[in-house]
Protein backbone atom coordinates (compact mmCIF):
# COMPACT_ATOMS: atom_id res chain seq x y z
CA UNK A 1 0.00 0.00 0.00
CA UNK A 2 1.27 3.41 -0.92
CA UNK A 3 0.61 6.77 0.56
CA UNK A 4 0.17 9.36 -2.09
CA UNK A 5 -1.87 12.77 -2.56
CA UNK A 6 -4.21 11.69 -5.53
CA UNK A 7 -5.41 8.56 -6.28
CA UNK A 8 -7.26 7.31 -9.76
CA UNK A 9 -9.33 5.06 -8.00
CA UNK A 10 -10.53 4.41 -4.07
CA UNK A 11 -10.44 0.94 -2.45
CA UNK A 12 -13.13 -1.18 -3.64
CA UNK A 13 -15.52 -1.07 -1.43
CA UNK A 14 -16.06 2.77 -2.52
CA UNK A 15 -17.33 1.16 -5.73
CA UNK A 16 -19.78 -0.88 -3.56
CA UNK A 17 -20.80 2.22 -2.50
CA UNK A 18 -21.21 3.85 -6.04
CA UNK A 19 -23.69 0.48 -6.69
CA UNK A 20 -25.45 0.89 -3.70
CA UNK A 21 -25.72 4.68 -3.99
CA UNK A 22 -27.32 4.07 -7.65
CA UNK A 23 -29.95 1.98 -6.95
CA UNK A 24 -32.99 2.10 -4.64
CA UNK A 25 -34.08 -0.04 -1.89
CA UNK A 26 -30.77 -1.87 -1.61
CA UNK A 27 -28.63 -0.90 1.69
CA UNK A 28 -25.51 -1.43 2.32
CA UNK A 29 -23.81 -1.94 5.75
CA UNK A 30 -20.25 -1.50 5.73
CA UNK A 31 -17.97 -2.45 8.67
CA UNK A 32 -15.15 -0.22 9.28
CA UNK A 33 -13.62 2.16 11.70
CA UNK A 34 -14.06 5.73 12.65
CA UNK A 35 -12.15 7.62 9.42
CA UNK A 36 -14.01 5.52 6.53
CA UNK A 37 -17.04 6.69 7.16
CA UNK A 38 -16.85 9.52 4.06
CA UNK A 39 -19.55 8.48 1.42
CA UNK A 40 -21.86 11.53 2.56
CA UNK A 41 -18.87 13.81 1.41
CA UNK A 42 -18.24 11.51 -1.69
CA UNK A 43 -22.14 11.35 -2.50
CA UNK A 44 -24.10 14.52 -1.39
CA UNK A 45 -21.33 16.71 -2.30
CA UNK A 46 -19.04 16.20 -5.22
CA UNK A 47 -22.15 14.55 -7.09
CA UNK A 48 -24.17 16.71 -5.72
CA UNK A 49 -26.83 14.32 -5.16
CA UNK A 50 -30.18 15.11 -3.20
CA UNK A 51 -30.26 12.38 -0.96
CA UNK A 52 -27.88 10.88 1.41
CA UNK A 53 -26.29 7.17 0.33
CA UNK A 54 -27.86 4.37 1.89
CA UNK A 55 -24.88 2.81 3.61
CA UNK A 56 -24.54 2.01 7.57
CA UNK A 57 -21.27 1.46 9.43
CA UNK A 58 -20.04 -0.45 12.23
CA UNK A 59 -17.47 2.04 12.60
CA UNK A 60 -15.66 0.62 15.86
CA UNK A 61 -12.88 2.20 17.93
CA UNK A 62 -9.52 1.01 18.72
CA UNK A 63 -10.64 0.00 22.20
CA UNK A 64 -13.31 -2.11 20.72
CA UNK A 65 -10.25 -4.48 19.31
CA UNK A 66 -9.49 -5.73 22.14
CA UNK A 67 -13.02 -7.76 22.20
CA UNK A 68 -14.77 -9.26 19.54
CA UNK A 69 -16.50 -6.91 17.22
CA UNK A 70 -19.26 -9.48 15.62
CA UNK A 71 -21.52 -8.34 17.63
CA UNK A 72 -20.87 -4.11 16.62
CA UNK A 73 -21.77 -6.03 12.78
CA UNK A 74 -24.58 -8.13 13.66
CA UNK A 75 -26.55 -4.25 15.66
CA UNK A 76 -25.35 -2.26 12.46
CA UNK A 77 -27.49 -5.01 10.30
CA UNK A 78 -30.28 -5.31 12.81
CA UNK A 79 -30.48 -1.66 12.80
CA UNK A 80 -30.48 -0.71 8.86
CA UNK A 81 -33.50 -3.38 8.70
CA UNK A 82 -35.64 -1.73 11.14
CA UNK A 83 -34.63 2.04 10.18
CA UNK A 84 -34.28 1.62 6.10
CA UNK A 85 -36.67 -1.37 5.58
CA UNK A 86 -34.90 -2.00 2.45
CA UNK A 87 -35.25 -4.87 -0.16
CA UNK A 88 -31.89 -6.11 0.43
CA UNK A 89 -28.91 -5.71 1.97
CA UNK A 90 -25.15 -5.86 0.70
CA UNK A 91 -22.71 -6.93 3.34
CA UNK A 92 -18.81 -6.05 3.32
CA UNK A 93 -15.59 -4.75 5.04
CA UNK A 94 -13.86 -1.92 4.32
CA UNK A 95 -9.78 -1.48 3.86
CA UNK A 96 -9.07 -1.83 7.56
CA UNK A 97 -11.50 -4.16 8.94
CA UNK A 98 -10.50 -6.48 6.70
CA UNK A 99 -7.55 -6.80 8.69
CA UNK A 100 -9.14 -8.32 11.58
CA UNK A 101 -10.94 -11.32 9.42
CA UNK A 102 -14.59 -11.09 10.77
CA UNK A 103 -16.22 -12.37 7.70
CA UNK A 104 -19.23 -9.74 7.77
CA UNK A 105 -20.93 -12.30 4.98
CA UNK A 106 -21.12 -15.13 7.42
CA UNK A 107 -22.10 -13.24 10.50
CA UNK A 108 -24.94 -11.83 8.49
CA UNK A 109 -26.24 -15.47 7.06
CA UNK A 110 -27.01 -16.51 10.69
CA UNK A 111 -29.23 -13.71 11.28
CA UNK A 112 -31.98 -14.59 9.63
CA UNK A 113 -33.22 -11.11 8.07
CA UNK A 114 -36.09 -11.47 6.22
CA UNK A 115 -34.62 -9.73 2.99
CA UNK A 116 -31.86 -11.31 0.71
CA UNK A 117 -28.59 -10.45 2.14
CA UNK A 118 -25.49 -10.07 -0.50
CA UNK A 119 -21.79 -10.66 1.08
CA UNK A 120 -19.12 -9.26 -0.58
CA UNK A 121 -15.50 -10.63 -1.03
CA UNK A 122 -13.46 -7.65 -2.15
CA UNK A 123 -9.98 -7.88 -1.80
CA UNK A 124 -8.88 -4.52 -0.73
CA UNK A 125 -5.29 -4.92 -1.11
CA UNK A 126 -5.48 -6.56 -4.63
CA UNK A 127 -8.51 -5.01 -6.07
CA UNK A 128 -9.35 -1.19 -6.80
CA UNK A 129 -12.59 0.92 -7.05
CA UNK A 130 -13.74 0.05 -10.44
CA UNK A 131 -13.40 -3.79 -9.90
CA UNK A 132 -15.50 -3.18 -6.80
CA UNK A 133 -18.33 -1.41 -8.92
CA UNK A 134 -18.21 -4.25 -11.48
CA UNK A 135 -17.94 -7.25 -8.62
CA UNK A 136 -20.79 -5.74 -6.49
CA UNK A 137 -23.56 -5.47 -9.49
CA UNK A 138 -22.20 -8.84 -10.63
CA UNK A 139 -23.18 -10.65 -7.48
CA UNK A 140 -26.43 -8.73 -7.02
CA UNK A 141 -27.33 -10.10 -10.42
CA UNK A 142 -26.00 -13.42 -9.66
CA UNK A 143 -28.26 -13.42 -6.44
CA UNK A 144 -31.06 -11.67 -7.29
CA UNK A 145 -32.05 -12.80 -11.11
CA UNK A 146 -34.04 -14.85 -11.90
CA UNK A 147 -35.63 -17.45 -15.55
CA UNK A 148 -38.23 -14.96 -16.84
CA UNK A 149 -40.62 -14.86 -20.09
CA UNK A 150 -39.11 -12.60 -22.40
CA UNK A 151 -40.94 -9.28 -23.13
CA UNK A 152 -43.31 -9.32 -26.17
CA UNK A 153 -42.18 -6.10 -27.76
CA UNK A 154 -37.78 -6.30 -28.05
CA UNK A 155 -36.61 -4.41 -25.29
CA UNK A 156 -32.95 -4.26 -23.85
CA UNK A 157 -31.59 -3.23 -20.16
CA UNK A 158 -29.12 -0.49 -20.12
CA UNK A 159 -26.02 -1.85 -17.49
CA UNK A 160 -22.87 0.00 -16.21
CA UNK A 161 -24.06 3.11 -14.66
CA UNK A 162 -23.32 3.98 -11.36
CA UNK A 163 -23.50 6.70 -8.83
CA UNK A 164 -20.36 9.32 -9.34
CA UNK A 165 -20.21 7.90 -12.73
CA UNK A 166 -18.78 10.78 -15.28
CA UNK A 167 -22.01 11.75 -17.44
CA UNK A 168 -23.63 8.30 -16.21
CA UNK A 169 -27.40 10.11 -15.83
CA UNK A 170 -27.02 12.01 -19.27
CA UNK A 171 -25.57 9.15 -20.83
CA UNK A 172 -28.97 7.24 -19.91
CA UNK A 173 -31.28 9.49 -21.63
CA UNK A 174 -29.16 9.70 -24.45
CA UNK A 175 -28.89 5.75 -25.50
CA UNK A 176 -32.47 5.51 -24.07
CA UNK A 177 -33.44 7.96 -26.94
CA UNK A 178 -31.52 6.29 -29.98
CA UNK A 179 -32.93 2.61 -28.94
CA UNK A 180 -36.59 4.27 -28.77
CA UNK A 181 -35.74 5.75 -32.30
CA UNK A 182 -34.88 2.03 -33.43
CA UNK A 183 -38.39 1.09 -32.22
CA UNK A 184 -36.58 -1.19 -28.57
CA UNK A 185 -37.71 -0.64 -25.60
CA UNK A 186 -35.59 -0.16 -22.20
CA UNK A 187 -36.31 -2.95 -19.89
CA UNK A 188 -34.13 -1.69 -17.08
CA UNK A 189 -31.56 0.55 -16.25
CA UNK A 190 -28.58 -0.83 -13.37
CA UNK A 191 -27.51 -0.37 -11.21
CA UNK A 192 -28.40 3.15 -11.49
CA UNK A 193 -32.31 3.56 -10.64
CA UNK A 194 -32.94 0.44 -10.36
CA UNK A 195 -34.80 -1.66 -6.98
CA UNK A 196 -33.70 -5.33 -6.03
CA UNK A 197 -37.12 -5.86 -7.75
CA UNK A 198 -35.80 -4.68 -10.73
CA UNK A 199 -32.94 -6.39 -11.09
CA UNK A 200 -35.02 -9.81 -10.82
CA UNK A 201 -36.40 -8.77 -14.39
CA UNK A 202 -33.46 -8.40 -15.93
CA UNK A 203 -33.38 -11.82 -18.02
CA UNK A 204 -36.54 -10.74 -19.72
CA UNK A 205 -34.88 -8.42 -22.06
CA UNK A 206 -33.64 -9.80 -25.70
CA UNK A 207 -30.56 -8.20 -25.05
CA UNK A 208 -28.06 -6.21 -22.81
CA UNK A 209 -26.28 -2.91 -23.55
CA UNK A 210 -22.86 -2.64 -21.97
CA UNK A 211 -22.48 1.02 -21.35
CA UNK A 212 -19.53 0.91 -18.95
CA UNK A 213 -17.02 -1.93 -19.51
CA UNK A 214 -15.40 -1.06 -16.16
CA UNK A 215 -18.43 -1.22 -14.06
CA UNK A 216 -20.88 -3.99 -15.76
CA UNK A 217 -19.23 -6.48 -18.06
CA UNK A 218 -19.15 -9.39 -15.31
CA UNK A 219 -22.55 -9.13 -14.77
CA UNK A 220 -23.29 -9.05 -18.92
CA UNK A 221 -20.99 -11.89 -19.87
CA UNK A 222 -23.14 -13.75 -16.90
CA UNK A 223 -26.12 -12.76 -18.10
CA UNK A 224 -25.05 -14.11 -21.68
CA UNK A 225 -23.92 -17.55 -20.34
CA UNK A 226 -26.71 -17.95 -18.18
CA UNK A 227 -30.05 -16.06 -19.44
CA UNK A 228 -28.37 -16.19 -23.01
CA UNK A 229 -28.27 -12.64 -23.08
CA UNK A 230 -26.45 -10.99 -26.05
CA UNK A 231 -24.41 -8.01 -24.56
CA UNK A 232 -23.32 -4.91 -27.02
CA UNK A 233 -19.48 -4.82 -27.35
CA UNK A 234 -19.26 -0.99 -28.71
CA UNK A 235 -19.17 1.93 -26.35
CA UNK A 236 -21.05 4.60 -28.64
CA UNK A 237 -19.11 7.54 -27.18
CA UNK A 238 -17.99 9.57 -30.69
CA UNK A 239 -19.56 10.24 -34.42
CA UNK A 240 -18.28 6.79 -35.61
CA UNK A 241 -18.59 4.50 -32.72
CA UNK A 242 -22.67 5.70 -32.22
CA UNK A 243 -23.08 4.68 -35.61
CA UNK A 244 -21.11 1.19 -34.79
CA UNK A 245 -23.38 0.72 -32.44
CA UNK A 246 -26.53 1.58 -34.37
CA UNK A 247 -25.05 -1.57 -36.43
CA UNK A 248 -24.48 -3.47 -33.89
CA UNK A 249 -27.88 -3.20 -32.19
CA UNK A 250 -29.45 -3.73 -35.79
CA UNK A 251 -27.75 -7.33 -36.05
CA UNK A 252 -28.29 -8.46 -32.80
CA UNK A 253 -32.29 -7.63 -32.89
CA UNK A 254 -33.08 -7.62 -36.81
CA UNK A 255 -34.99 -4.33 -36.78
CA UNK A 256 -34.72 -2.09 -38.85
CA UNK A 257 -35.78 1.68 -37.68
CA UNK A 258 -34.28 5.05 -38.32
CA UNK A 259 -32.27 7.38 -36.22
CA UNK A 260 -32.62 10.23 -35.70
CA UNK A 261 -29.55 12.70 -36.09
CA UNK A 262 -30.56 15.81 -36.69
CA UNK A 263 -29.19 17.40 -33.65
CA UNK A 264 -25.01 15.79 -34.86
CA UNK A 265 -23.32 18.98 -35.38
CA UNK A 266 -20.04 17.61 -34.49
CA UNK A 267 -18.79 16.49 -38.50
CA UNK A 268 -20.23 19.62 -39.54
CA UNK A 269 -18.15 21.84 -37.06
CA UNK A 270 -14.90 19.80 -37.35
CA UNK A 271 -14.61 20.81 -40.50
CA UNK A 272 -15.67 24.24 -40.66
CA UNK A 273 -13.35 27.41 -41.40
CA UNK A 274 -13.24 27.74 -37.26
CA UNK A 275 -11.37 24.61 -36.75
CA UNK A 276 -9.88 24.13 -39.24
CA UNK A 277 -6.56 25.78 -37.53
CA UNK A 278 -7.30 23.07 -34.68
CA UNK A 279 -5.84 20.70 -37.26
CA UNK A 280 -3.21 18.63 -36.05
CA UNK A 281 -2.71 19.29 -32.78
CA UNK A 282 -1.32 16.98 -30.27
CA UNK A 283 -3.22 15.77 -27.86
CA UNK A 284 -2.28 13.65 -24.78
CA UNK A 285 -4.80 11.18 -23.59
CA UNK A 286 -5.55 9.71 -19.98
CA UNK A 287 -7.77 7.80 -17.85
CA UNK A 288 -10.13 4.93 -17.40
CA UNK A 289 -9.92 2.62 -20.89
CA UNK A 290 -13.22 2.52 -22.15
CA UNK A 291 -13.11 6.85 -22.54
CA UNK A 292 -9.14 6.53 -23.56
CA UNK A 293 -10.25 4.42 -26.28
CA UNK A 294 -13.23 6.34 -27.61
CA UNK A 295 -11.39 9.46 -27.51
CA UNK A 296 -8.77 8.43 -29.03
CA UNK A 297 -10.93 7.23 -31.95
CA UNK A 298 -12.68 10.93 -32.01
CA UNK A 299 -9.41 12.78 -31.88
CA UNK A 300 -7.71 11.36 -35.00
CA UNK A 301 -11.05 10.50 -36.93
CA UNK A 302 -13.48 13.43 -36.33
CA UNK A 303 -11.51 16.09 -34.98
CA UNK A 304 -7.92 16.01 -36.66
CA UNK A 305 -5.84 15.44 -33.70
CA UNK A 306 -2.71 13.37 -33.64
CA UNK A 307 -2.45 11.45 -30.60
CA UNK A 308 0.96 12.25 -28.74
CA UNK A 309 0.55 10.05 -25.98
CA UNK A 310 -2.29 7.57 -24.39
CA UNK A 311 -2.72 5.71 -21.14
CA UNK A 312 -5.27 4.72 -18.36
CA UNK A 313 -5.09 3.67 -14.79
CA UNK A 314 -6.87 0.42 -14.46
CA UNK A 315 -4.57 -2.22 -15.55
CA UNK A 316 -7.81 -4.60 -16.10
CA UNK A 317 -7.78 -2.91 -19.34
CA UNK A 318 -3.93 -2.77 -19.83
CA UNK A 319 -4.26 -5.38 -22.66
CA UNK A 320 -6.79 -3.10 -24.52
CA UNK A 321 -4.63 -0.19 -24.10
CA UNK A 322 -1.57 -1.27 -24.90
CA UNK A 323 -3.20 -2.85 -28.24
CA UNK A 324 -4.51 0.74 -28.94
CA UNK A 325 -1.51 2.60 -28.27
CA UNK A 326 0.34 0.34 -30.94
CA UNK A 327 -1.94 1.22 -33.57
CA UNK A 328 -1.75 5.02 -32.86
CA UNK A 329 2.27 4.22 -32.83
CA UNK A 330 2.94 4.91 -29.44
CA UNK A 331 4.47 4.43 -26.20
CA UNK A 332 1.61 3.26 -23.85
CA UNK A 333 1.12 3.80 -20.19
CA UNK A 334 -0.42 2.03 -17.91
CA UNK A 335 -0.09 3.22 -14.20
CA UNK A 336 -1.91 4.40 -10.96
CA UNK A 337 0.97 7.20 -9.84
CA UNK A 338 -0.24 10.45 -11.31
CA UNK A 339 3.74 11.79 -11.05
CA UNK A 340 4.14 8.85 -13.95
CA UNK A 341 1.78 10.61 -16.00
CA UNK A 342 3.07 14.01 -15.12
CA UNK A 343 6.24 12.97 -16.58
CA UNK A 344 5.03 11.31 -19.66
CA UNK A 345 3.07 14.81 -19.98
CA UNK A 346 5.82 17.12 -19.81
CA UNK A 347 8.35 14.24 -22.13
CA UNK A 348 5.55 14.08 -24.70
CA UNK A 349 4.67 18.29 -24.44
CA UNK A 350 1.06 18.00 -26.17
CA UNK A 351 -1.25 21.39 -26.96
CA UNK A 352 -3.81 19.61 -24.98
CA UNK A 353 -4.58 17.25 -22.37
CA UNK A 354 -7.41 15.02 -22.36
CA UNK A 355 -8.28 13.42 -18.67
CA UNK A 356 -9.04 13.59 -15.66
CA UNK A 357 -9.29 15.97 -12.79
CA UNK A 358 -5.62 15.20 -12.02
CA UNK A 359 -4.68 15.87 -15.16
CA UNK A 360 -6.34 19.28 -14.83
CA UNK A 361 -3.96 20.17 -12.49
CA UNK A 362 -1.01 18.71 -14.12
CA UNK A 363 -1.77 20.89 -17.07
CA UNK A 364 -2.50 23.98 -15.07
CA UNK A 365 1.30 23.74 -13.51
CA UNK A 366 2.33 22.34 -16.79
CA UNK A 367 0.98 25.99 -18.97
CA UNK A 368 -1.11 22.77 -21.10
CA UNK A 369 -4.90 23.28 -21.05
CA UNK A 370 -6.99 19.75 -20.44
CA UNK A 371 -10.63 18.66 -21.24
CA UNK A 372 -11.81 16.26 -18.87
CA UNK A 373 -13.43 13.00 -21.11
CA UNK A 374 -12.99 10.41 -17.89
CA UNK A 375 -13.69 10.04 -13.87
CA UNK A 376 -12.26 10.67 -11.61
CA UNK A 377 -13.66 13.76 -11.88
CA UNK A 378 -14.75 17.05 -9.42
CA UNK A 379 -17.76 18.89 -8.36
CA UNK A 380 -17.74 20.84 -11.84
CA UNK A 381 -17.92 17.66 -13.98
CA UNK A 382 -21.96 16.99 -12.54
CA UNK A 383 -23.33 19.89 -14.34
CA UNK A 384 -27.38 20.80 -13.74
CA UNK A 385 -27.39 21.28 -17.66
CA UNK A 386 -27.76 18.20 -20.06
CA UNK A 387 -24.08 16.84 -20.86
CA UNK A 388 -23.89 13.73 -22.23
CA UNK A 389 -21.10 11.88 -23.47
CA UNK A 390 -22.84 9.24 -25.93
CA UNK A 391 -24.34 9.53 -28.54
CA UNK A 392 -25.37 12.14 -31.01
CA UNK A 393 -25.71 15.01 -28.55
CA UNK A 394 -22.77 13.47 -26.36
CA UNK A 395 -20.42 14.06 -29.61
CA UNK A 396 -21.24 17.55 -29.58
CA UNK A 397 -20.47 17.99 -26.13
CA UNK A 398 -17.06 16.90 -26.77
CA UNK A 399 -16.73 19.47 -29.49
CA UNK A 400 -17.32 22.36 -27.34
CA UNK A 401 -15.69 20.62 -24.47
CA UNK A 402 -12.18 19.93 -26.83
CA UNK A 403 -11.89 22.91 -28.13
CA UNK A 404 -13.32 25.41 -25.87
CA UNK A 405 -9.59 25.50 -24.12
CA UNK A 406 -7.62 26.09 -27.53
CA UNK A 407 -9.94 28.76 -28.35
CA UNK A 408 -9.61 30.17 -24.97
CA UNK A 409 -5.87 29.75 -25.10
CA UNK A 410 -6.11 31.73 -29.10
CA UNK A 411 -7.91 34.54 -27.25
CA UNK A 412 -5.09 34.67 -24.44
CA UNK A 413 -2.61 34.52 -27.24
CA UNK A 414 -4.31 37.48 -28.71
CA UNK A 415 -4.20 39.38 -25.57
CA UNK A 416 -0.18 38.69 -25.08
CA UNK A 417 0.10 39.77 -28.61
CA UNK A 418 -1.23 43.34 -27.99
CA UNK A 419 -0.44 43.76 -24.04
CA UNK A 420 1.57 47.00 -25.18
CA UNK A 421 -1.68 48.99 -26.90
CA UNK A 422 -2.80 51.41 -24.75
CA UNK A 423 -6.12 49.79 -24.15
CA UNK A 424 -5.22 46.30 -23.37
CA UNK A 425 -2.00 46.19 -21.35
CA UNK A 426 -2.47 45.49 -17.75
CA UNK A 427 -2.68 48.79 -16.69
CA UNK A 428 -5.55 49.86 -18.25
CA UNK A 429 -8.48 48.70 -16.48
CA UNK A 430 -11.65 46.65 -17.16
CA UNK A 431 -13.11 49.36 -19.87
CA UNK A 432 -16.44 49.35 -18.29
CA UNK A 433 -15.57 50.88 -15.21
CA UNK A 434 -15.00 54.18 -16.63
CA UNK A 435 -12.39 55.32 -19.05
CA UNK A 436 -9.15 56.50 -17.29
CA UNK A 437 -5.74 57.55 -18.43
CA UNK A 438 -3.36 54.31 -17.72
CA UNK A 439 -0.05 54.62 -16.39
CA UNK A 440 2.76 54.02 -18.83
CA UNK A 441 4.80 50.97 -18.52
CA UNK A 442 8.25 50.61 -17.36
CA UNK A 443 10.71 48.45 -19.64
CA UNK A 444 10.38 45.64 -16.80
CA UNK A 445 6.84 44.88 -17.43
CA UNK A 446 7.29 44.98 -20.98
CA UNK A 447 9.93 42.33 -21.22
CA UNK A 448 9.43 38.98 -19.80
CA UNK A 449 12.79 37.55 -20.91
CA UNK A 450 14.75 36.14 -18.51
CA UNK A 451 18.12 38.15 -17.80
CA UNK A 452 20.11 34.92 -18.13
CA UNK A 453 19.98 32.44 -20.74
CA UNK A 454 17.53 29.48 -20.17
CA UNK A 455 19.33 25.95 -19.68
CA UNK A 456 17.66 23.07 -20.59
CA UNK A 457 17.43 20.27 -18.10
CA UNK A 458 19.40 17.80 -19.55
CA UNK A 459 22.45 20.75 -19.72
CA UNK A 460 23.41 20.29 -23.88
CA UNK A 461 21.54 23.37 -25.00
CA UNK A 462 20.98 26.73 -24.07
CA UNK A 463 18.52 29.56 -24.91
CA UNK A 464 19.51 33.11 -25.25
CA UNK A 465 17.34 35.21 -23.54
CA UNK A 466 16.58 37.30 -27.13
CA UNK A 467 15.43 33.79 -28.31
CA UNK A 468 13.77 32.80 -26.01
CA UNK A 469 11.82 36.25 -25.68
CA UNK A 470 11.07 35.40 -29.56
CA UNK A 471 9.69 32.07 -28.78
CA UNK A 472 7.44 33.54 -26.70
CA UNK A 473 5.95 35.37 -29.09
CA UNK A 474 4.63 32.16 -30.38
CA UNK A 475 1.10 30.80 -29.95
CA UNK A 476 0.99 28.81 -27.04
CA UNK A 477 -0.27 25.83 -28.43
CA UNK A 478 2.30 25.24 -31.34
CA UNK A 479 5.20 26.99 -28.84
CA UNK A 480 6.05 23.64 -27.34
CA UNK A 481 6.17 22.26 -30.96
CA UNK A 482 8.29 25.16 -32.19
CA UNK A 483 10.65 24.71 -29.25
CA UNK A 484 10.89 21.14 -30.12
CA UNK A 485 11.45 21.57 -33.58
CA UNK A 486 14.27 23.96 -32.93
CA UNK A 487 15.91 22.01 -30.42
CA UNK A 488 16.31 19.36 -32.66
CA UNK A 489 17.62 21.32 -35.38
CA UNK A 490 20.23 22.90 -33.18
CA UNK A 491 21.50 19.22 -32.13
CA UNK A 492 21.60 18.06 -35.80
CA UNK A 493 23.49 21.58 -36.93
CA UNK A 494 26.01 20.88 -33.50
CA UNK A 495 24.58 23.93 -32.44
CA UNK A 496 24.79 24.68 -28.34
CA UNK A 497 23.28 27.97 -27.82
CA UNK A 498 20.59 28.90 -29.62
CA UNK A 499 20.18 31.88 -30.65
CA UNK A 500 17.34 34.76 -32.50
CA UNK A 501 18.94 32.92 -35.97
CA UNK A 502 18.60 29.43 -35.19
CA UNK A 503 15.02 30.07 -34.11
CA UNK A 504 14.10 31.41 -37.52
CA UNK A 505 16.68 29.28 -39.16
CA UNK A 506 14.74 26.02 -37.66
CA UNK A 507 11.04 27.43 -38.78
CA UNK A 508 12.63 28.00 -42.13
CA UNK A 509 13.59 24.34 -42.08
CA UNK A 510 10.77 22.69 -41.04
CA UNK A 511 8.96 25.23 -43.80
CA UNK A 512 10.02 23.14 -46.42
Amino acid sequence: MKLTVWTYEGPPHVGAMRVATGMKGLHYVLHAPQGDTYADLLFTMIERRDHRPPVSYTTFQARDLGADTAHLFKDACRDAYDRFQPEAIIVGASCTAELIQDDPGGLAETMGLPVPVIPLELPSYQRKENFGCDETFFQIVKHLTRPQELTQRITANLLGPTGLGFRHRDDIQEITAILGDLGIDVNVVAPMGATPADITRLPAAHFNVLMYPETGEAAARWLERNHDQPYTKIVPIGVGATRDFIAEVRAITGVEGQVDDSRLRLPWYSKSVDSTYLTGKRVFLFGDATHVKAAARIARDEMGFEVAGLGCYNREFARDIRALAKEFGVEPLITDDYLDVEKAIEAAQPEMILGTQMERHIGKRLGIPCAVISAPVHVQDFPARYSPQMGWEGANVIFDTWVHPLVMGLEEHLLHMFRDDFEFHDAAGPSHHGGHAPRPMDASERDEAPATPVVQTDGSIVWLADAEKELRKIPFFVRGKARRNTELYAADKGVSEISVDTLYEAKAHYAR
